[in-house]
């Protein structure tokens, strides 16, 4: 039985969603419910700088002027989809994670070996990392997501629910927090999120919630795919 699906994370993510959902034969609309907002930050001196982590695409995309300043230095990101936009951009990609920023953060072999110096530009809404021993990471928060009310369209189509997907923590809260203003009811949705930690502060009074089991989008509109199949 066909559901509706819904997306609502940020442009230019969002288009991309859509248009993977549509080859899938997904029946899937969007609505940005989260505009992303550029933040002045200052780089550190690159010559203290090993490696650079990219935890989202939008780094490199709202990243400004200060990023020319890490050309030539090696870029670990997080997917395929951010090394794509880091390389196109002109950035040495050097890693690619699997699973998560996480995994690019590996102990050094060498105890004796200087420590790792790593830069991480981020979002104001990211994961915490374990920090293993060797590795030094420094932190500048370079865009943000504002959040956007649902609009008139999208509330029209959310009254006769579906399945919504999460691509963050933020995004949760914000849409749970709209169903509440406007009294839509959450037994009226499936949730379908790229990861645990996104659904954990937003209760359990949904129809289901489910976990891609891996943090990308081909994952995650698999993961709805198979929602569909089970309704």
């Amino acid at each position: 039985m066909s559901r509706q699906i819904f997306a609502i994370r940020p442009e230019p993510g969002l288009a991309a969603t859509l248009s993977a959902g549509l080859d899938l034969g997904l029946d899937i609309i969007g609505d940005p419910m989260f505009e992303i907002e550029p933040l002045a930050w200052t780089a550190p001196d690159p010559a203290f700088v090993d490696a650079v982590l990219i935890g989202s695409a939008n780094a490199v995309r709202h990243g400004g002027p200060q990023l020319d300043l890490l050309r030539g230095k090696p870029f670990y990101a997080v997917g395929n989809t951010t090394a794509e936009i880091a390389s196109s951009a002109g950035f040495d990609v050097e890693r690619i994670g699997e699973g998560g920023l996480q995994s690019l953060l590996n102990p050094q072999k060498d105890a004796g070996a200087a420590t790792l110096n790593y830069l991480r530009l981020s979002g104001a809404e990211r994961v915490e990392l374990v920090v293993p021993r060797g590795i030094s990471i420094e932190e500048r928060i370079v865009y943000r997501s504002a959040p956007i009310s649902i609009s008139d369209e999208l509330e029209n189509r959310l009254q006769f629910g579906g399945i919504v997907l999460l691509h963050s923590a933020a995004a949760a809260r914000h849409f749970a927090d709209e169903c509440d203003r406007l009294n839509l009811p959450r037994k009226a949705f499936s949730l379908a999120a790229l990861g645990p930690r996104i659904t954990t502060e937003i209760g359990s009074d949904w129809a289901e919630i489910r976990h891609a089991d891996r943090p990308d989008d081909a994952a995650l509109l698999a993961l709805a795919k198979h929602m569909c199949q089970d309704h």
